[in-house]
């Protein structure tokens, strides 16, 4: 409703500006290419905003231990390679491949949260790549302490979109630093 409200907002905003043209206030450009860069723009947003969904998503599935349907925010190919202290983990390919990894590296944990932070998207058509930045936090549980990482993560991701929503296809996480503090239980 928003969306077509300010749509038909904005094309009006277009239609005065060619009024403006004609009394020579703006320079001309017909409102049909006014409205068609208006509307492309808003598509763009919107696709920012999917993407941007997407990532936070993720985290927050992760943060839950989610991963049957975090693993659907991948294609059915999707490749993830992991990044730690400058050395490659094993690359993982497909949604079973990144279900049996991340539930087994989110079960060592009492705790899971993510907060994510910056992110730059550059799109194309159906496919866009992107960063996006986040804090890690994990908890876990050991003789008789509590561990708590904290992890600084980049995510070097490739999108596509598939019948109309947009998914990972490649990820590449670099897990840049840790912090480990440890307290009573």
């Amino acid at each position: 409703m928003f969306m077509s409200v300010l749509r038909k907002g904005l094309v009006g905003a277009a239609s005065l500006a060619g009024g403006l043209a004609v009394l020579g206030c703006v320079t001309a450009t017909p409102a049909s290419a006014q409205a068609s860069d208006l509307a492309a723009r808003i598509s763009r947003i919107e696709d920012e905003a999917a993407i941007k969904r997407l990532v936070d998503t993720f985290s927050n599935l992760a943060d839950r231990k989610d991963i049957d349907t975090q693993v659907m925010l991948f294609t059915d190919d999707a490749t993830v390679q992991s990044w730690v202290d400058g050395k490659p983990a094993p690359a993982l390919k497909g949604r079973n491949e990144l279900a049996k990894a991340f539930s087994g590296f989110l079960a060592q944990f009492t705790t899971v949260y993510h907060m994510n932070g910056q992110q730059t998207v550059t799109i194309d058509g159906d496919d866009a790549t992107g960063t996006a930045y986040c804090l890690v936090v994990l908890i876990s549980k050991a003789e008789g302490k509590a561990v708590h990482r904290t992890m600084g993560v980049r995510y070097d991701d490739r999108y596509v979109r598939e019948n109309g929503k947009w998914l990972i296809a490649d990820r590449t996480s670099h897990f840049e630093w840790t912090t480990i503090q440890e307290y009573p239980a």
